[in-house]
């Protein structure tokens, strides 16, 4: 199902891309097992009553299944081929990084379905598992769209540590897989899509952990940190600080109902 990494070349890669270290694989699986996976996702519509459907400013008509229980036959062989000791063996030689564990759980992973009008604003992704004491090392996003037009938007983009340049875009062709490191600084996101309403963004997600920490680990948790593109000022000043708050309000709200079933509880 997987094509043979060409280790050294990726290698390379990694360590010189910039702004933080990434690879990109055009021919990731074999032709056929590539279009077996594509075309066992469902439609939008099937896909919001199996998973999780964002509505927030920050990401809009995305849908993301992480149960491997409800994962068609094809995309769960891929779940297991690129979470395997032996795939993790050629990450780690790739990347440097050693003890890498893939999640069982495809926490924020697993198969994405973003449709028409749906957006994934820049960003960068959580850092650590609480429950599992695990820092984030890598993410893995496999890319399945057989029929992708240039003028769909949805193109993933690599931005600078500030936000001012995004440094690559690629569309999220068939068969493309990116890799990159997870770190403070790898700001990366999802153009608007303005496909055909009958048409998603499919993408399969994966996130890779170790138990030690990273070099640059500064001690402080967080989860995920979005930032504005140089051309959305009123997202940055406006959309998203109200984002913010509400979500501020929202967590207050269930750490106090979680506090009161504690007292009542007693």
């Amino acid at each position: 199902m997987l094509n043979p990494l060409d280790r050294e070349a990726l290698k390379l890669q990694f360590e010189s891309n910039q702004p933080y270290p990434h690879f990109v694989i055009g021919n990731f699986l074999e032709p056929e097992a590539a279009l077996k996976v594509a075309h066992s996702y469902p439609d939008f519509e099937q896909a919001t009553k199996q998973g999780h459907e964002f509505k927030a400013v920050n990401e809009q008509r995305k849908v993301q299944i992480c149960d491997q229980g409800k994962f068609p036959e094809p995309v769960k062989r891929l779940s297991e081929i690129i979470s395997s000791p032996e795939f993790l063996s050629e990450l780690e030689y790739i990347t440097g990084i050693p003890n890498l564990l893939a999640d069982p759980n495809f926490a924020g992973g697993g198969m994405h379905l973003t449709g028409s009008g749906g957006r994934l604003d820049v960003h960068v992704d959580f850092n650590y598992q609480e429950d599992q004491r695990i820092h984030r090392r890598l993410n893995i996003l496999i890319y399945l769209n057989p029929d992708w037009q240039d003028t769909w938007g949805g193109e993933i983009e690599v931005w600078d540590k500030d936000v001012k340049t995004c440094l690559n875009s690629m569309l999220p062709l068939l068969n493309r897989c990116l890799v990159f490191k997870t770190t403070d600084i790898s700001y990366h996101g999802v153009r608007p899509i303005t496909a055909p309403a009958d048409v998603c963004r499919r993408s399969f997600a994966a996130y890779y952990y170790t138990h030690e920490a990273p070099p640059e680990w500064k001690g402080e948790a967080h989860s995920t940190i979005f930032k504005a593109r140089p051309d959305e000022k009123v997202r940055g000043m406006l959309l998203m600080p109200a984002e913010r708050l509400m979500r501020r309000f929202q967590d207050y709200v269930q750490r106090t109902k979680t506090l009161i079933k504690k007292i009542v509880g007693r």
